[in-house]
């Protein structure tokens, strides 16, 4: 039955998972008093951008461009695992274990993502943009899924007792 609470609560993880391909995850900056230019990294699903940049906020110079496919490839397989979960509604202890993978796979994707902020100066200041946030989103809605997919495996094995 797709009409269940949970499917709300996974369709919305798996759709926050999507929308981290399309939003940056990280920003770090390190700016001093009186500098001209200022240390900036941005992190998002597809490249780590390492720039210099005035205190206007114009791009001076690129230092370096990483590719983070991983990250992408780590989203998108979330994602799925996700949708899959949801087409797996006869089976609770199928989408539990589903259910148990994606938080595996997002699990991986926020080492991934220390990891590769961690390769450069751990002495930047960072935060969270929308793209990490969503991360977050998905991980939270995730949990309250399986403790609704728990809830109606309880109900279903104590119907079970009474026949």
């Amino acid at each position: 039955m797709l009409q269940r609470v949970q499917t709300i609560f996974m369709t919305i993880a798996a759709i926050s998972m999507v929308l981290v391909l399309f939003f940056p995850i990280w920003e770090m900056s390190k700016y001093t008093e009186g500098d001209v230019q200022g240390e900036y990294l941005i992190l998002n699903a597809r490249e780590l951008r390492h720039e210099l940049r005035n205190p206007n906020n114009d791009i001076l110079e690129v230092k370096a461009v990483k590719s983070t496919i991983p990250i992408s490839i780590g989203a998108v397989l979330s994602a799925l695992v996700m949708f899959w979960s949801i087409t797996r509604y006869k089976s609770r202890m199928t989408q539990i274990k589903l259910n148990s993978l994606f938080s595996l796979l997002i699990s991986g994707i926020l080492v991934g993502i220390i990891i590769y902020i961690r390769k450069f100066d751990p002495q930047l200041t960072g935060s969270p943009l929308f793209g990490g946030i969503l991360i977050i989103v998905a991980m939270i809605n995730n949990m309250i899924a399986n403790r609704f997919i728990r809830k109606d495996e309880q109900l279903v094995r104590s119907a079970d007792r009474i026949r």
